[in-house]
């Protein structure tokens, strides 16, 4: 049987751990809090994050890393994408000597612009090919109760990729292999960022072409960056591409949208952060998103527009303006 351990006791990485555990492996989560965990393994239930979801009996809950560790053929790392190199610190002298090391985490880290990846190789002192990225359109409430869905399992060695798609696949949880880590983790990181634009859109009552509109040239201002960061532009067609574009503008369960539709609807930044509990990635890492864009010479003028409303005070009805006077140029420039 495998033994996973999940280090991270939010909806994605609980939820992840469920579908560990109902494709057969025995799961110990590592979270902070002890009377999370304490509720985990007396309830079977994270109450804080998928209340009323009852997790299986093959998953258990620790607040100390090296007994979620120990013995583990598998590490999955769901912490918030910021925080991941502080915690790697901590951890790397506790991490198995050949476990994969999976990345469930879609940001870009401020400061080095480094993909969450390149972070995971950097802290632990691991080879790339130890290192794999779970992406897609993954609302966790969804696979939560069960519900059908596809992702992507990326590790530029196929053969890791391919056991821990083996690893995770059940009869609602379909994993789809690739080597493209690169373009899987930048799709990830940039929707979150249209999101939180979309939800602007929406907070602000535009309709649908407005948020079709702004969907589409994210994508287009995703394969950009993706493509000069030495990406295969076939992803950004696939699940880790426009698939989790759409699922995390689109649903009320998301995130970023959530937090953008606050924003829309005149609640400042600092007040919807006083609300959510849950980490919105796309508030942060969109400044380090467009200083990799910057970097690398890459035009990403709605990642810029977040960035105006979100850490610089651009009211959310400007941004629209700001984009539509733009020059204007053929689509596929």
């Amino acid at each position: 049987m495998t033994r996973a351990a999940v280090l991270g006791t939010g909806s994605w990485g609980t939820t992840f751990a469920m579908v560990l555990a109902d494709a057969g492996a025995e799961v110990t989560l590592w979270g902070r809090r002890g009377e999370l965990t304490d509720q985990i393994n007396s309830d079977h239930v994270n109450g804080d994050y998928l209340p009323g979801i009852e997790l299986p009996q093959a998953v258990q809950a620790t607040t100390d890393p090296s007994v979620a560790l120990r013995g583990a053929d598998v590490v999955v790392l769901a912490v918030p994408s910021q925080t991941l190199r502080a915690n790697l610190v901590r951890w790397r002298d506790l991490l198995p000597p050949s476990a994969p090391l999976v990345s469930l985490m879609k940001g870009v880290e401020l400061g080095s612009t480094r993909r969450m990846s390149e972070v995971i190789v950097e802290v632990a002192g691991v080879a790339p090919e130890r290192v794999a990225v779970v992406s897609g359109p993954n609302l966790a409430h969804e696979i939560a109760v069960r519900q059908p869905a596809a992702s992507v399992v990326a590790c530029t060695d196929h053969e890791t990729a391919e056991r821990l798609a083996q690893a995770c696949a059940t009869s609602y949880f379909r994993p789809y292999t690739a080597v493209d880590v690169v373009g899987t983790e930048i799709g990830g990181a940039v929707k979150n960022v249209i999101a939180l634009a979309v939800g602007m859109a929406e907070g602000l009552g535009l309709g649908d072409n407005s948020k079709a509109s702004l969907i589409t040239r994210g994508l287009a201002e995703t394969s950009r960056l993706g493509e000069a960061l030495g990406a295969d532009p076939a992803t950004f067609a696939g699940l880790a591409g426009v698939g989790d574009l759409i699922a995390t503008c689109m649903s009320p369960l998301s995130r970023n949208r959530t937090f953008g539709v606050r924003l829309g609807t005149g609640d400042t930044v600092e007040q919807v952060v006083a609300q959510t509990r849950q980490t919105a990635e796309g508030v942060k890492s969109c400044l380090s998103i467009l200083a990799l864009a910057a970097a690398n010479g890459v035009d990403m003028p709605i990642v810029a527009s977040v960035v105006a409303v979100v850490h610089h005070g651009l009211d959310p009805r400007e941004m629209g303006m700001r984009l539509l006077s733009r020059a204007r140029r053929p689509e596929q420039d």
